[in-house]
């Protein structure tokens, strides 16, 4: 079948906010390459294609390079220009570092960093090379502060936040932008899937998934360079993380991260 609509990329995209933001490019006319590492990608692309975009989907595990390559193979496949991208797959891990196994801190670092920059440097290519585009970097209001028991995954989102605004400044004048998302804790599995269940964080009230993936589309469309995604109380903690000393917000985010 061919389409008019645009083409957007979700990475991430069967579960979480990768899902709510596929929901949003879908019911704002575009049609979805979503990926994810399970077979429910199929049902998510099923669900998509409810709301009148054409879905492609694709499984594959992103913490190695073929996956990544793969899906982006998958993209060109279509042969069609990528007019949005959201690189948002990601995982956390909670524990303390010194318990955690060292492949899982590499799992980590090879989806939140290595994939990331792999998929943003085939996205970003293509889309100079089309003069238009738009990239959302999924980061997070951790990029903000130190992360103890979560002392890998906090530093890769902040590799993640520093990425989107350097890349940002280089694309400057190619007609490709590039924006940065940083949701606080938000309503999916994510801190289950992280091991965190039973930290005040895991216990805690979490933003609403939908409105954090409406706020990143928004803040995509309209060229912003980056948005924490939440509601007020979470704007206000990454405004109050500028001026706060590094020591009070580790020992602060221990508290709340540490397993009970």
């Amino acid at each position: 079948m061919t389409s008019n609509r645009p083409l957007a990329l979700v990475t991430g995209g069967s579960s979480g906010i990768g899902f709510e933001l596929a929901k949003q490019f879908a019911q704002n006319g575009f049609d979805l390459v979503i990926s994810g590492s399970s077979d429910k990608v199929t049902k998510a692309a099923e669900e998509l294609r409810t709301m009148g975009a054409q879905c492609y989907p694709y499984q594959a595990d992103a913490s190695t390079y073929e996956g990544v390559e793969g899906l982006w193979n998958h993209v060109v496949s279509l042969d069609r220009p990528l007019e949005a991208a959201a690189l948002n797959v990601g995982i956390g891990q909670g524990g303390a570092f010194l318990d955690n196994d060292l492949e899982d801190d590499f799992k980590l670092i090879a989806i939140n960093i290595t994939g990331t920059v792999h998929m943003a440097k085939r996205v970003a290519m293509h889309m100079v090379a089309n003069k238009s585009g738009r990239i959302l970097i999924t980061s997070s209001i951790s990029a903000t502060q130190p992360t103890p028991y979560e002392t890998v995954y906090g530093p890769s989102k902040a590799f993640g936040f520093s990425f989107a605004e350097s890349l940002r400044q280089e694309l400057r004048g190619t007609g490709v932008t590039v924006t940065a998302l940083l949701p606080g804790a938000t309503d999916s599995e994510f801190h289950k899937n992280a091991g965190m269940a039973s930290s005040e964080i895991g216990k805690s009230k979490k933003n609403d998934k939908t409105e954090v993936a409406r706020q990143g589309f928004e803040a995509l469309m309209n060229d912003v360079d980056h948005v924490v995604g939440g509601d007020e109380q979470t704007k206000q903690q990454a405004i109050d993380n500028r001026t706060t000393p590094e020591t009070v917000k580790a020992e602060r985010h221990a508290e709340n991260a540490r397993l009970k």
